[in-house]
C-alpha cells in the first residue's frame, strides 16, 4: 500500500499553548559572557501585532561551530545548544538571549536562522536574519528594498528583527520545497 497525502492544514488556533517550555529563549542566560538580545515584533498584513506566533531559532556559536549540542529543551543553564524557541506577546513582540553567531565554514556573513509559525499558515516560514552590514551571495542578489528587510539593526541590547509576514516590506522567506 503507498501512502497518500492529504492536503496541508492551517496551523491551528491552539498549537501556541503546546510549544513554549522554560528557558526556551534563553540560548545563554542573560549575564553570560558575550550574550546578546535579538528581538522584534511579528506584524502581519496589515501591519498589526501578531499576538500568537512563534519563532524557532538556530544558530552557529560565536567561533562559527554549528552547535549540536543536546539539550535544546531542557536547558540546564549554561550548554549554548544553537536552539530556542520565543512566543510573541499581545504586542507582537519576541526576544532571544543568546550570542553573536559566528561565520559557518563556506559561508560569508553570519546570520540566525528562523522559523515562524502562526495561525493561518500552511507552512512554517523560514528567513535568516543577517547582521548588519553583511554580504554574501543571497544578500547581494536581493533587491535593494527587499534586501533590508533580512538585516538586523543593531541597539543598545543586541539586534532588532522585525517579522512581516505579508504586505509592504514583507520579509524575504526561503523556499525549501515541501517544508
Amino acid at each position: 500500500m503507498t501512502p497518500i497525502p492529504t492536503p496541508g492544514q492551517t496551523v491551528g488556533p491552539f498549537f501556541h499553548y503546546a510549544l513554549p517550555y522554560d528557558g526556551d529563549n534563553e540560548l545563554v542566560p542573560p549575564a553570560a559572557a558575550g550574550a546578546v538580545r535579538l528581538h522584534g515584533t511579528v506584524r502581519d498584513g496589515a501591519g498589526e501585532p501578531v499576538p500568537d506566533a512563534v519563532l524557532e531559532l538556530w544558530q552557529a556559536d560565536a567561533a562559527g561551530e554549528v552547535v549540536q549540542q543536546a539539550g535544546s529543551l531542557h536547558r540546564d543553564g549554561w550548554t549554548f545548544t544553537g536552539f530556542g524557541r520565543s512566543a510573541t506577546d499581545a504586542e507582537g513582540r519576541y526576544s532571544f538571549t543568546t550570542l553573536r553567531p559566528g561565520v559557518v565554514p563556506g559561508a560569508s556573513a553570519p546570520f540566525f536562522a528562523i522559523t515562524v509559525l502562526a495561525r493561518g499558515l500552511l507552512h512554517r516560514l523560514f528567513t535568516r536574519a543577517y547582521l548588519p552590514g553583511a554580504s554574501d551571495a543571497f544578500l547581494d542578489g536581493l533587491d535593494p528594498d527587499r534586501r533590508t528587510t533580512v538585516l538586523t539593526v543593531a541597539d543598545e541590547s543586541g539586534f532588532r528583527f522585525d517579522v512581516r509576514l505579508q504586505g509592504e516590506d514583507e520579509t524575504v522567506f526561503l523556499d525549501f520545497g515541501d517544508e
